[in-house]
């Protein structure tokens, strides 16, 4: 099994802002994302994406400490309809896979010149 991990650093503006991107384009499913922080503000907001799907990989608010997440999306029939798990419901999840995009990370909120990473782990 093929199994890769990149790192994005980020460096916020004096707003709190910052936008980055993978180095390279990413092909592949979405295992976990690993927040590291060093020293963003508390509350920092992230939304990640893919640069050119726009796939929505991880979006949390208001992020306080470092932490992992395993993020996956709701499949669907060929219709289109949710597939639910069983009588209770649930819907049914699945990895988040990139074909030959970048991973877009925006932050929000993360205090004024700070810096942290996400190491992402792609197979």
């Amino acid at each position: 099994m093929y199994v890769k991990r990149i790192s994005i650093l980020l460096t916020t503006l004096a707003d709190g802002s910052v936008v980055a991107y993978s180095e390279d384009n990413i092909t592949g499913r979405i295992v976990d994302i690993s927040y590291v922080k060093t020293d963003f503000a508390d509350g920092v907001d992230f939304a990640v994406t893919g640069d050119v799907s726009g796939k929505n990989i991880w979006t949390q608010a208001n992020v306080n400490a470092a932490q992992a997440v395993a993020p996956r999306q709701p499949t669907h029939t060929a219709a289109g309809v949710a597939i639910l798990y069983a009588a209770a419901g649930e819907p049914v999840h699945d990895y988040i896979a990139l074909a030959d995009e970048r991973i877009k990370v925006v932050i929000a909120s993360g205090g004024n010149v700070k810096t942290g990473e996400l190491i992402i782990t792609i197979n």
